[in-house]
């Protein structure tokens, strides 16, 4: 079979993938499998580098000028990065209201917050869904709806006439995959084998913390405040949180700090992938990627990021109350039902128990 190359496209193992970059991930675009290599992947990846041209084509990053308009969003906007409320907002807070100002400022920066209808916010979304995704097209909205209500507060519009809150605005489905802890263990060894010593040693953390992935690659030897424990600040919330971790765990950290040969300055990141180079969003990833592959195949797509939900339904079997995984995870999980179906989706084996507990109360006579 000929040769043919495709921007963004690449053949490992006989399959063909299209690893979009950060800026077209930003943009909502996912990594695809496309298949076997030949004309269907081909295809696939020609139709996703398609819908990237047109997103740049209709998409421009728009970020508030010093020209803004008098009382147009723009100018709100601008006004509010310029407040420490702005800068004490997290990194990826700020990440996520940047990114949906990509949609939202080329159409609705120039003008007044005010003259925006419901006709036009709708049909935002609905082209934002189509040319982009239902993810992307959801958090334009949301943030739509946080930026309104700080344009209310500095007097640019009226608190309760949003006209956004005229249209649903529909939720992408949300991630339901689990990995288990067997799973995970096999993951980390297949690291190790291949040489990813840094990446086995993110997975084993990882799964035994319940920290993001942004956390971890996050971690520095001064947050090391026990030979198994990582105090930290979360970088999606800036709560504290404190990261445990299980003896194969340690020993699995300990080998790879060993490996390294030099020692690591206290506020440097400790993971570091094949380079030498400390783990970024895309490196990371990407090796994952690699590792899952060797392990289970190239149909697999469950990524390092379920490893928090998977601890917390892990947590929910073994009987561990909602205060006290929301104390793991480092968020509101006992009150918020939004974090509740995040972070443990109706699980089989845990309905079951339910079933079984009443089973017990029947034959109890109660």
């Amino acid at each position: 079979m000929g040769s043919i190359k495709i921007p963004y496209y690449r053949v490992k193992r006989g399959n063909g993938f299209w690893e979009p970059t950060r800026e077209m991930r930003e943009a909502g675009l996912e990594p695809l499998a496309c298949g076997p290599d030949g004309p269907d992947a081909w295809s696939k990846a020609q139709a996703q580098n398609a819908r990237w041209k047109a997103i740049k084509s209709k998409v421009r990053a728009a970020t508030p000028t010093q020209l803004a308009p008098r009382g147009s969003l723009d100018e709100a906007f601008r006004r509010y990065r310029a407040t420490p409320e702005w800068s004490a907002k997290a990194e990826r807070t700020r990440e996520d209201w940047d990114r949906a100002w990509k949609h939202i400022g080329p159409i609705f920066g120039p003008i007044a917050p005010s003259a925006v209808t419901l006709e036009l916010i709708s049909r935002f979304r609905l082209r934002v869904e189509r040319d982009v995704s239902i993810r992307e097209a959801h958090r334009c909205i949301k943030i739509w709806r946080a930026l309104w209500r700080v344009a209310a507060a500095m007097g640019y519009c009226q608190r309760d006439a949003d006209s956004s809150l005229g249209i649903r605005n529909h939720e992408p489905k949300r991630r339901q995959e689990l990995w288990t802890h067997a799973e995970a263990r096999r993951l980390a060894k297949a690291a190790w084998r291949s040489g990813y010593h840094g990446l086995a040693a993110i997975i084993a953390v990882a799964w035994d913390s319940s920290l993001s992935p942004v956390d971890v690659r996050a971690l520095t030897p001064g947050q090391r405040t026990a030979p198994d424990v990582f105090s930290v600040s979360r970088a999606k919330t800036g709560r504290a949180a404190a990261a445990t971790l299980s003896r194969p765990a340690r020993r699995v950290l300990d080998a790879y700090l060993a490996r390294l040969g030099a020692e690591i300055a206290p506020t440097a990141p400790i993971f570091r992938n094949r380079s030498g180079a400390p783990y970024s969003k895309d490196t990371l990833g990407d090796d994952f990627r690699d590792i899952r592959e060797m392990a289970f195949g190239a149909g697999e797509r469950r990524t390092l990021a379920d490893f928090r939900r998977s601890g917390a339904v892990e947590a929910l079997r073994g009987g561990a109350g909602a205060e006290q995984i929301g104390a793991k995870l480092a968020n509101d999980f006992a009150t918020s039902t939004n974090l509740q179906k995040t972070y443990a989706p109706v699980d089989l084996e845990t309905v079951r128990k339910v079933d079984e507990a009443r089973k017990r109360a029947r034959f109890r006579g109660e």
